[in-house]
């Protein structure tokens, strides 16, 4: 017989931002085969599962005991370790054994024993004492409450005087304090007490009512209020338009950063003197809530306003010298070194005297009272300052855009000025970091270093920056940044690790070239004739490197054996003449038409002729086709179906030491 689990861990409101971490972790629980559904409230960690059984079954145990030749005292030792006579030993061999059964258990025991670890387990960012000193459980915040159940049965437990039962708790302000549940009912109990147990739920209930106020949606706020309320309700506030003056930027910033409120847009683009708040309850009938979120950001938007304003007077430029007491980083010292490393490094990557201007001015920001405010905003004011004093639209827009992209699903800056300018900030930001040993490790990255590399990344490849990659890197960081164009031709673009690993294998010179050469590899590998002819290059490859073979000259003609040798070297030939300034594509689709001919090749020609002159013509011939074509992509890095054959150790006439 089976039956149903479940577990609420009752706390204080815990950091929106580390639920879902802890539900990740919650979801592994081992529950006897049974599957763990999770969910969370700010309050509440809820775990889930329909199908445990009451018992675990009978264990059949073989255990091995001492030789033989030891003799029945220590056989006799034995038998009385394992709580039998030694009469149930056998004798295997030259060692005693023991068939044992080991009776299962009752589930709800063993939940009993599991559980306060595995809650307790639960790694957060930070964890906090509420009872028993530094001696006493650590969680992200006090536990007040476990609702732990087995079917009709409690799980007895307890954490910190907390005991495991089948009483939870409502809404903080509007559901009961005590509220007796069973696993069937808790829902259903806490949605009559005003919790939306369900964070999809609760989403999407947000999500339909700020569309409904004409809310501009906000992912990365949607997430955050769906894990702060356990019953949210929209309401509409309205703001004086006189504060429409300020960048739409500043506006929305201050709404979702301080007050966590939606904007408002009145047509596409264009805000309107409104925002939507959600709140934790059930309704603002009196307007009280809206006239008091209305108070309160009339009183941001003045501080903001006075930011703006005071920042104008002023220019940037002015400001860059302030940036001598801005640390980048103690070893590395200000901002000020870093905008003049940054202005060199653009114009040695060939930047205009814009992109250069811009380089100067983007980190200038960081002076303004604005930006001291909402750090979110750096670079996207200096571009809007930059704007606001008349610098040329190049100049401000490569300012405003010179820290993305953020993230990979993030766009890279728009305009040649910005892609060199960001370009530029983040390698800078690497190679300094890793001269002095500021190289990631493990989870550990504080100073984002993966994130600049998969900038790097990105803005080289979707910009088609002209850059050799040797020229921007060395080292430890090519290694690096290596890592990350992998990760972003696999995981990001969705190309075949094999085809990533081949095209990276034949070399790299801009990731514009790696990006063409990949989609051309992509494209042809479903043809007909392509992956027989990797195999078969692999085979050559394998062929030359057991003849510890390297070419240094031409084939000769005139040594070749008419028929499919002189064929292969025919349509070589004529395959070069036709790839040499083809488009990859067309060039790997000229590439696999060789697959008859090299097929024939080592199905009719003995590679390790006697003659050595022969021997090596032939060797020849297989070195230039090999190299030749490889120059797109290393074939022998592309798994094949033929692959376990091409590898095989095998000489005959088929032509070869394959």
């Amino acid at each position: 017989m089976s039956v149903d689990f479940l577990l609420e861990i009752g706390t204080e409101e815990i950091p929106h931002w580390m639920i879902p971490g802890a539900l990740e972790q919650l979801s592994k629980l081992d529950l006897f085969g049974a599957k763990p559904e999770v969910d969370a409230t700010p309050r509440r960690l809820v775990v889930q599962a329909k199908g445990l059984p009451e018992r675990t079954p009978d264990e059949e145990l073989l255990v091995k005991g001492p030789p033989v030749s030891a003799g029945e005292k220590a056989a006799a030792g034995f038998a009385k370790k394992q709580g039998v006579e030694l009469s149930a030993l056998n004798k295997s061999g030259d060692y005693y054994e023991l068939h044992k059964v080991v009776p299962g258990r009752a589930v709800l025991d063993l939940l009993a024993e599991s559980l306060p670890g595995a809650i307790l387990g639960l790694q957060w960012p930070k964890t906090m004492f509420w009872t028993g000193g530094k001696s006493g459980p650590r969680f992200i915040r006090p536990i007040r409450w476990i609702v732990a159940l087995l079917g009709p049965e409690i799980i007895p437990f307890e954490i910190a005087g907390v005991k495991a039962g089948n009483i939870t708790q409502g809404h903080r302000i509007l559901g009961s304090k005590s509220i007796p549940v069973s696993v069937e009912d808790f829902d259903s109990k806490l949605q009559q007490n005003w919790v939306i147990l369900g964070s999809a739920e609760r989403r999407g209930s947000i999500e339909k009512q700020i569309a409904t106020l004409g809310a501009k949606p906000d992912p990365d706020l949607l997430e955050t209020l769906t894990f702060i309320t356990e019953f949210p309700s929209a309401i509409k506030g309205d703001f004086d338009a006189e504060y429409l003056e300020l960048p739409a930027e500043v506006l929305t910033t201050v709404m979702r950063h301080h007050q966590k409120y939606f904007s408002v847009e009145g047509k596409p683009g264009e805000l309107a003197p409104h925002f939507v708040a959600v709140m934790n309850t059930n309704g603002d009938p009196e307007g009280i809530v809206k006239r008091g979120n209305e108070k309160v950001l009339k009183a941001r938007f003045n501080d903001a306003r006075f930011f703006w304003r005071a920042d104008l007077d002023r220019a940037l430029i002015d400001r860059v010298p302030d940036l001598e007491r801005v640390t980048f980083q103690a070893k590395l010292g200000s901002y000020f070194f870093k905008t003049e490393r940054l202005k060199a490094l653009v114009e040695d990557l060939g930047g205009s005297a814009e992109a250069q201007s811009a380089a100067y001015l983007c980190k200038a920001d960081l002076t303004t009272e604005m930006v001291k405010e909402f750090t979110d905003l750096q670079g996207i004011m200096g571009g809007l300052y930059a704007k606001a004093q008349g610098e040329p639209d190049a100049v401000w827009k490569a300012i405003y855009e010179h820290y993305k992209p953020l993230s990979m699903e993030d766009s890279i800056p728009s305009t040649p000025e910005g892609q060199i300018v960001a370009l530029a900030d983040k390698l800078d930001t690497l190679q300094q970091c890793f001269r002095i040993g500021l190289v990631p490790t493990g989870s550990k990255d504080p100073f984002a270093l993966r994130r600049a590399a998969q900038g790097v990344v990105k803005i080289l490849v979707e910009a088609k920056l002209p850059f050799e990659f040797s020229e921007l890197a060395e080292g430890d960081l090519r290694a690096f940044l290596l890592d990350r164009v992998q990760y972003y031709f696999r995981e990001i673009r969705g190309f075949k690790y094999d085809e990533v690993n081949a095209v990276l294998a034949s070399g790299v010179k801009t990731l514009a070239d790696v990006e063409a050469r990949l989609t051309a590899l992509s494209a042809v590998r479903p043809t007909e004739n392509f992956e027989p002819l990797a195999a078969s290059f692999k085979r050559i490859q394998n062929i030359l490197k057991q003849a510890n073979f390297a070419a240094d000259g031409l084939v000769d003609s005139g040594l070749l054996e008419a028929g499919p040798e002189q064929e292969l070297h025919s349509a070589f030939e004529q395959v070069r003449s036709q790839a040499s300034g083809a488009s990859y594509q067309q060039a790997l689709e000229s590439i696999a038409t060789l697959r008859p001919k090299v097929d024939s090749f080592f199905d009719k020609v003995l590679v390790n002729a006697k003659e050595e002159k022969i021997r090596a013509n032939r060797l020849t011939l297989l070195h230039n086709l090999l190299t030749e074509f490889s120059t797109i992509a290393d074939f022998s890095e592309i798994v094949t179906s033929h692959e376990t054959a091409a590898n095989a150790p095998n000489v005959g006439r088929s032509g070869d030491q394959k």
